[in-house]
């Protein structure tokens, strides 16, 4: 086979309906581990959390973008071969489906009784028999064409149906404009997350993002310009049925500032509404509780007195945090455990019971020593090490206690706590597009489902026998009738058997 063969044969088998439902399958197979891994466009706090947790196989799917499902070089092949498949597939069938709704229907066949069709007599003359045929056809929105064979036997022949191709068609395309719509979102669109805690604010920049990415082609410089505040946060949660700890009421109050308009404006933001600011949407998608915690030197001097965010870690809101010290000598810090409710079980030692601040307290490990933070290296704000670091010793707290630390390193006292709430704050360009496509898929699925495409042939034979008398001198013809209908599973009967009816009773 020479080159430009195999390339022919290559294509052909590309673009053939059967490769384009395997690609498909295959997008489908590989999508699966981004919704059961983390994600960073998403989640990247939880990403790193969950490599620190998994320090070995952490870095490894890491590195083969289990992490960035939607953006890895697999996940793009599959999706670029899959949208080359279905153009091969759909536009040469533009072209063929066009033909067929402007040709006309196809001649009658000779011998219409190998289809299963009926026949009868009726007097008449057989134009006058072909005339009744086609007007009872085009009544019923069929497509007709008269003729005559050799043998003197008028025909007419009808179509109806092709709107079932068109739905197909239809169907095939949105898919194309789908993925269409996929891509321009994921080359232009951008999204970041970040968490605010009760009576702070957020500015729409780079650096005020806990994470930020953006397509191949979407720039931080082009970022909306808005800031807002979150004045208040208010959940409720369910108390007292086989529900109980269910969010009832998640909710944030958020004061809006934007250039060029003169005083801010107030928005509620609920789960699925969205605040919307030109191209961009903030999404309220999880909460947290942030302890305030006081930290003393060994000199008796303030030196953290601040709200520290903890990550929720189940339903009942157990949460894990970590407090560095910097500024104390020898530098401070400490492993959390932050209980809204609190419990304590042989099992499952302390922990949550209820996601409301019922009974708060928090659980701490002290460390001293050295932060590592002057190494050049980047750490998490959610992780310590304590390499170089010598354990104090545990203790747990509620509020307004306060724990004096052993060989005079200082205290740290818990005063309250903040409530936080997490946001993310996105631009999708490309979602109008899916959204009209997916209506399209819709609408052109439901065409192909439950619209027939069928044939109905109705055939006149010569006049076979001629009235005697003077006063009836009309002639009896052999009527033909049959249909196919080229969906499987359906069939022509009922569309013939009513031709049939009509005709005997125009001829009686």
């Amino acid at each position: 086979m020479s080159q430009r063969g195999f390339l022919r044969w290559l294509w052909r088998q590309l673009t053939s309906m059967k490769t384009a439902l395997i690609l498909l399958f295959l997008l489908a197979i590989v999508s699966i581990p981004g919704s059961y891994f983390p994600q960073r466009g998403t989640n990247p706090i939880l990403v790193d959390q969950w490599i620190a947790d998994y320090p070995t196989l952490g870095p490894i799917l890491d590195s083969i973008g289990l992490f960035d499902v939607f953006g890895s070089p697999w996940y793009s092949a599959v999706y670029i071969l899959l949208f080359i498949s279905l153009i091969g597939c759909v536009v040469p069938r533009l072209g063929v489906h066009w033909s067929a709704m402007r040709s006309q229907p196809p001649p009658a066949p000779k011998n219409l009784s190998r289809l299963g069709g009926n026949s009868f007599e009726v007097e008449g003359e057989s134009e006058a028999v072909i005339a009744d045929a086609r007007a009872i056809l085009k009544k019923q929105h069929w497509r007709t064409v008269v003729g005559q064979d050799p043998d003197g036997s008028r025909w007419v022949s009808a179509e109806k149906g092709y709107l079932r191709e068109t739905g197909n068609l239809v169907f095939h395309f949105s898919l194309i404009l789908i993925l269409v719509g996929v891509a321009v979102g994921g080359l232009f669109g951008w999204r970041g997350n970040v968490i605010v805690r009760e009576g702070e604010g957020f500015s729409n920049t780079l650096t005020q993002y806990d994470a930020w990415g953006g397509g191949r082609l979407s720039s931080a410089e082009n970022l909306p310009e808005f800031s807002f505040t979150l004045e208040s946060f208010n959940v409720e949660f369910e108390r007292g049925n086989s529900q109980e700890g269910a969010p009832r009421l998640f909710e944030a109050t958020m004061v809006v500032d934007r250039p060029g308009e003169e005083g801010s404006t107030t928005h509620l933001v609920e789960v699925n509404e969205p605040l919307v600011i030109d191209s961009a949407k903030v999404f309220l998608v999880g909460h947290g509780y942030a302890p305030h915690l006081i930290v003393r030197d060994s000199k008796g001097q303030v030196v953290l007195d601040d709200a520290v965010v903890f990550l929720p870690q189940d339903g009942n809101f157990t949460s894990t945090g970590v407090i560095k010290v910097p500024d104390s000598d020898p530098q401070l810090g400490f492993r959390g455990l932050f209980l809204p409710t609190s419990a304590i079980t042989e099992e499952l030692g302390p922990h949550s019971i209820f996601p409301a601040p019922d009974d708060v307290s928090v659980f701490l490990g002290a460390w001293s020593g050295n932060l590592g933070l002057d190494s050049g290296i980047s750490q998490s704000v959610y992780t310590l090490n304590v390499d170089d670091m010598t354990q104090l010793g545990l203790e747990s707290l509620r509020v307004g206690q306060s724990w004096q630390l052993p060989e005079g390193a200082g205290s740290i006292e818990l005063t309250g706590f903040e409530r936080w709430a997490s946001f993310q704050i996105a631009s999708d360009p490309g979602k109008e597009l899916a959204l009209v496509a997916s209506i399209l898929a819709i609408a052109g699925l439901s065409l192909s489902l439950f619209i027939q495409r069928r044939r109905v042939w109705v055939k006149v034979g010569p006049v076979i026998e001629q009235g005697s008398s003077s006063r009836d001198k009309v002639g009896r013809v052999k009527v033909e009738v049959a249909g196919i209908a080229k969906a499987s599973g359906h069939d022509a009967i009922e569309q013939v058997d009513n031709i049939v009816e009509t005709l005997k009773g125009q001829g009686a």
